[in-house]
């Protein structure tokens, strides 16, 4: 096991992170950037070191500092925790070169899976059902005639990066050229990589996703799935385990692709494919994320299992608790994101002070945050600032713990979404677990 890991990331996933490693022994380094001196993960570190000015170019995606930062303390491995340099296979590379234990899965593995065209094939070739489309699309011209093929409405998508950016819906053929343009651009912009590639818009649709855990022995464990539908401008805001309307025979099913892909590519530590559930029942593979995800605190309480501390284990050697199987899964969670948005005005980016923090507690709740009373919320990073995550024996349970546990959250001095999450809960459509990725698009709410 390591004895010493540098976190290189912030927020509320360095806190999560420093927790596990407290708890397994492991001393902890912090970075922080200069606006991020006073941060919860700051003080919580056994030690923290500044990386840079506050834009994150300069700060936390300096891989540089972050590599000086793991040598000069004598750390022996790094975690990326989510977003930032999570998926970048240069800056993997750089790590296990430099004798840093990059936790996660190799470059090659990141370069393979980062890139959605060769995601696909290599799923593909493993059986698993991919959506119909066009790969590595050469410029404007090759567009226009791979979406005469594909049909409309279809999707412009970056071929590098997530989050919902480079993504751009096209309904007919004269909006194609503006949507190449800015998609093309936004990729280039957020993931240094302009490339596009188009597939098929499936409407209706659900997006689950299964959360696997593979160790060097070969051992793979396949988590129950994940529905992360209910999302704004692609962005999820809620998730929650399991699948409201997957059958039992599909989750056989789906895990049994999941498992057998991650089998063919040698996958080692933490991964998430993700699919596309359609309203006849078909499940297509969409992407995989060779890192945390944001709402694996979901499949945390539906397992019993801390994957961070897994993930840890699994990258010093150390072998699965089980092998080769699909964990049940233990009662139903249901993850809110809370994001320092005003949803009243437009979902305006808020920042400020933290006058007043109040936690909701009790039974099987928990809640992710790095916020305390007095802290200065900077706007240079994502606005998440707080994940609310409940569990109960059945879903409308859990949506009634979620509902008593929003009315309890208190954050004043910043504006955040937790009412907004508060009206989807109760939504008829969530309600019944019928909502699709378009819901709120639907709803008039993504603008």
């Amino acid at each position: 096991m390591f004895s010493k890991l540098l976190i290189a990331n912030r927020g509320e996933i360095a806190v999560r992170i420093i927790r596990a490693c407290k708890e397994m022994g492991v001393q902890t380094v912090g970075v922080y950037s200069q606006a991020d001196k006073d941060a919860l993960h700051v003080s919580l570190a056994d030690e923290s070191i500044c990386i840079g000015p506050a834009p994150a170019a300069l700060s936390y995606l300096n891989q540089e500092a972050l590599l000086s930062a793991a040598l000069s303390t004598g750390c022996e491995a790094l975690h990326p925790g989510y977003g930032f340099l999570s998926e970048n296979a240069g800056f993997a590379d750089a790590c296990n070169q430099s004798g840093v234990h990059f936790i996660g899965p190799t470059g090659d593995m990141i370069r393979q899976m980062g890139n959605k065209d060769a995601a696909k094939h290599s799923v593909a070739a493993a059986g698993v059902p991919i959506i119909p489309g066009r790969e590595d699309l050469q410029d404007l011209v090759d567009a226009e005639k791979a979406a005469l093929e594909v049909g409309f409405p279809l999707l412009i998508k970056a071929r590098s990066g997530g989050g919902g950016r480079g993504i751009r819906r096209v309904d007919r053929l004269d909006d194609l050229a503006s949507a190449f343009r800015t998609a093309s651009q936004e990729a280039k912009s957020c993931f240094a990589d302009p490339a596009l590639y188009m597939e098929k818009l499936l409407e209706d649709v659900k997006h689950v996703e299964v959360q696997v855990l593979c160790d060097n022995q070969g051992h793979i464990l396949c988590f129950s799935e994940r529905d992360c539908s209910m999302q704004r401008k692609h962005q999820k805001i809620i998730e929650e385990s399991p699948c409201a309307t997957l059958t039992a025979t599909q989750r056989k099913s789906l895990l049994r692709h999941a498992r057998a892909a991650v089998k063919s590519l040698g996958y080692v530590g933490v991964g998430t494919l993700e699919f596309l559930l359609d309203q006849q029942g078909n499940y297509y593979f969409m992407e995989m994320n060779t890192r945390l995800q944001v709402e694996h605190p979901v499949t945390e309480l539906v397992s019993g299992m801390d994957l961070v501390k897994w993930q840890i284990r699994v990258a010093a050697g150390i072998p699965l608790p089980f092998t080769n199987k699909d964990l049940p899964c233990q009662g139903h969670a249901i993850e809110c994101r809370i994001n320092a948005e005003d949803a009243a005005n437009d979902f305006r980016p808020s920042g400020g002070t933290v006058e007043l923090l109040h936690i909701p507690g009790g039974p099987w709740v928990r809640f992710d945050t790095a916020l305390y009373q007095g802290y200065e919320l900077p706007l240079h990073y994502d606005s998440l600032i707080a994940k609310l995550i409940v569990h109960a024996p059945t879903r409308a349970e859990a949506i009634r713990k979620m509902q008593a546990a929003l009315c309890e959250t208190v954050i004043e001095g910043v504006e955040h979404t937790a009412a907004f999450q508060l009206d989807m809960m109760a939504d008829p459509a969530f309600q019944g677990g019928t909502y699709t990725t378009d819901h709120l698009r639907k709803r008039g709410v993504v603008l």
